[in-house]
This record gives structure tokens, sequence and C-alpha cells, in this order.
């Protein structure tokens, strides 16, 4: 490691108020798989499947003692909404995380270290660092310190951004079949993929989502999906039959 990337990540522990005894794990955690790929160094995947992990033990424990009184489904939703791309990245943001990203001169180009997909992957993979330098005591106070106020906003506010639990709720009120997700298609390398991903409901593709990763292309498949049947409601029964009759599809 240079003696410039050695003052960067100093100056970013001072930002987190976190110390690593093994630095290289802070820069592993930093490292996007385009820089890796050019430099032949590890990349930071396996730091955010770590990471995510890590997560969604702290921020459940959290929310299961700081809300006694709220049911299995109201927390789940607070988590999901939590752990989102869209939290992880806007408090990432904060510390200007996607600075101290490695990327590849092209990634840079096209705007990677803004990319919320590449700033939320980053924040698991430096979650999954801290857990691996300091133990689950360090990480979880890293983790309530960074997201306390985020957990206490959507609980106060109810808003909920994790369409695919609506999605489910809906479909399970109705007594259906569980919604199923599938990936229609795959573009872009490896670095910069792009997911296409659908889901069926009675039959039928009642939503699309496109997304940097699964998750989120879920997500936007499910808010499609849950606005469809909505509208849907409002439509008197014999249209609705023969809307439904357009929408079946084979799904191979």
């Amino acid at each position: 490691m240079s003696m410039q990337r050695d003052k960067e990540l100093t100056e970013l522990e001072k930002k987190l108020r976190i110390s690593f005894l093994n630095k290289q794990l802070l820069n592993q955690s930093l490292t996007h798989s385009s820089f890796a790929n050019e430099a032949n160094i590890p990349d930071n995947e396996r730091l955010e499947f770590l990471g995510d992990a890590v997560i969604k033990l702290v921020i459940s424990e959290y929310v299961y003692n700081r809300f006694p009184e709220r049911p299995e489904g109201d927390l789940t939703k607070i988590r999901a909404t939590v752990i989102s791309d869209d939290t992880l990245a806007k408090v990432a943001s904060r510390v200007h995380l996607g600075e101290a990203l490695l990327l590849s001169e092209n990634e840079k180009k096209t705007g990677g270290n803004k990319r919320k997909s590449n700033v939320a992957n980053a924040f698991e993979s430096l979650v999954g660092a801290i857990y691996l330098d300091g133990g689950l005591g360090k990480a979880r106070d890293f983790l309530i310190e960074f997201l306390r106020l985020e957990i206490d906003k959507v609980s106060r506010e109810g808003y909920i951004k994790d369409y695919k639990s609506a999605l489910q709720e809906y479909v399970q009120k109705k007594k259906w079949v569980l919604p199923v997700y599938k990936v229609l298609n795959e573009q872009g390398p490896k670095h910069q993929k792009q997911f296409v991903i659908g889901v069926k409901i009675k039959g039928c593709i009642m939503g699309e989502g496109k997304g940097m990763n699964k998750k989120e292309a879920e997500q936007k498949a499910a808010e499609e999906a849950l606005k469809k049947l909505q509208e849907e409601e409002k439509v008197p029964s014999p249209i609705k039959g023969i809307l439904q009759k357009v929408k079946k599809s084979i799904w191979i």
C-alpha cells in the first residue's frame, strides 16, 4: 500500500470514528472489482457478503429491543428500509465513502464513485471488514451510531420502501400463491451488470424491474406489480377479466 493511500485511509478512519488494527482489511473493503481485476488483487465482494449478514443481525437485534411493542411484520419493514441500498448509500455518502473507493479508470469516468449500488456495497464491505478486524461488538457500535437516526426516522414516519414485503402482504390477504421472482435478463460487464427481474402472480407477469443488483430490481418489480394490482381493484369486474387474459403469459 502506498503512503498516499495509507494517508487517505487514515483520514477516512477519522471520519468513521473508528480505527483498524489491520488497515489492509479497510483497503480491501474499498476495492471495487473493476480495480481489482486490473491490479490482480482481492476485491471487496466477499467482505460485502459478510457485511450484509452482520448488518441484518445487528439491526434485527436493535429493533427487536428498541420496539418491544411492535409486531414481527413492523420490525421486518423497519429493518428492510434501514438496510436498503437507498439508506446505506445515504449514510455512507455523509462520510464521502465513495471517494475512497478504488475503481478502474472507466468506472470512475462513468460516475462509479457516486453510483448508489457501489456506495451501498462498499458500506456493507466496510462492515464486514470491521467485524473481522474487531469483532461483532465493534461492528455493532459502528452500525448503531451510523443508523440509529435512520431507524428512529423510519419508525416515526411509518413510510415503507420495502415493496416486496408490501406485495407479499397484499397477496396473502387475497389468499393467493406467493409472488415468484425470476431474472429475465442480465446486461453489461460483471462490475457494472444490470439485472431485469420479473414478478409473477396468479400466472401473470405483473411487474418488471431493472437495477444494478438483484435486490434493487426485485423491489422495482414488486413496486410496479403492487401499483397494477391496486389500480385493478378500481376496474369493473368484466373489464378486469379481459385484462387478466391479455396479461396471461408463459414463464419458461
